[in-house]
């Protein structure tokens, strides 16, 4: 929903102030409509439906994945492609993985978002619109911007949307803003108050391997970012969550594990090892033991590690495989 537009809509129309806090707890408890929101009088309801679209983003395609993961493809207004996913876990959570662009400039070699032609920023209402769909599907808790898109190249939008999703049940400490280590978003982030969490996109434990795989490391190299990283610690008392995903042959040997370990050291961050989902490209993924050997590394040198938990990846939902993929048969692929 464009709550700038809803306001302006409503100011011209004589209406109080509070009618555009009636209409957005409407929307954040999942209404489906102005239709619903029955403590506004039918006309103003009208007028509204006519002047505000419901939403800024039109649903495409939706598929389901045998884990019961729920991806959709939605339209913006100037028909970029943009995707989101719905998690649902067996201990009740319901986590939302958000988009913050249409494709991503960053061109990460194992990702598949990285591959399409860049599109733009979304707006903060576009980004919001994601969660409210899902929303009008089921309770909500969580939410991840780890969708396409460097959420810290987008960041006032981003923290627009953010400052949105407690009304619809995801708290800013159940709120994580991922990054490929975008340096000057990082620095603005240590300076906001909301208690949103960070996870940074790491993949490899020396500048010449991240720098192969992640051309953004040209740009702002590790030593950087991990300071960064650090302040950010200092700052919210929160751990940093690393982000590793496990390439066979690439960044999964035992010297690479002690070298992770020793970069890293035991207190400011937590590692996720994510393995690798398949994104079309040369990489292969680490087998299960190469990912426990690994893990049993860093375990051993006091670092925090877990293993993500992958969902989605039989629709293309899963971590890095977000590229639109149906936009060639939906749309003119202007993104």
């Amino acid at each position: 929903m464009d709550l700038a537009l809803l306001e302006a809509t409503l100011a011209s129309a004589g209406q109080p102030r509070f009618r555009a806090k009636q209409v957005w707890e409407w929307a954040a408890r999942g209404a489906t409509g102005y239709e619903a929101m029955t403590n506004l009088p039918a006309t103003l309801r009208e007028r509204l439906a006519e002047a505000v679209p419901f939403s800024t983003l039109t649903p495409v395609h939706e598929t389901q994945s045998r884990d019961g993961t729920l991806k959709v493809l939605f339209h913006t207004a100037d028909g970029r492609p943009v995707e989101a996913v719905l998690m649902r876990y067996r201990d009740g959570r319901r986590s939302l993985c958000l988009s913050s662009q249409s494709g991503c400039p960053l061109t990460c070699t194992f990702c598949a978002t990285g591959a399409m032609k860049f599109g733009r920023n979304l707006s903060a209402g576009e980004i919001l619109d994601q969660a409210l769909h899902f929303r009008r599907i089921e309770d909500v808790d969580h939410a991840v911007f780890m969708g396409m898109g460097e959420p810290l190249m987008n960041l006032e939008g981003v923290l627009a949307a953010a400052r949105r999703l407690p009304d619809l049940g995801i708290t800013h400490r159940r709120t994580t803003i991922s990054t490929v280590g975008w340096l000057p978003g990082i620095e603005r982030l240590i300076s906001d108050p909301a208690p949103i969490r960070l996870a940074l996109s790491l993949h490899a434990p020396d500048d010449a391997l991240r720098s192969q795989i992640m051309p953004v490391n040209e740009r702002y190299p590790l030593a950087d970012v991990l300071a960064a990283c650090r302040r950010w610690n200092e700052r919210k008392k929160r751990r940093v969550f690393i982000e590793y995903v496990m390439l066979a042959g690439v960044n999964d040997r035992y010297e690479q594990a002690l070298q992770l370990a020793e970069l890293l050291g035991t207190d400011t961050f937590k590692v996720n090892l994510i393995p690798y989902n398949p994104t079309g490209t040369a990489y292969e993924g680490s087998s299960r033991e190469a990912i426990d050997a690994f893990r049993a590394v860093l375990e051993e040198h006091g670092v925090p590690v877990t293993v993500r938990l992958t969902r989605g990846r039989d629709i293309d939902a899963a971590c890095g495989q977000l590229a639109a993929a149906r936009a060639s048969v939906t749309c003119s692929r202007a993104c």
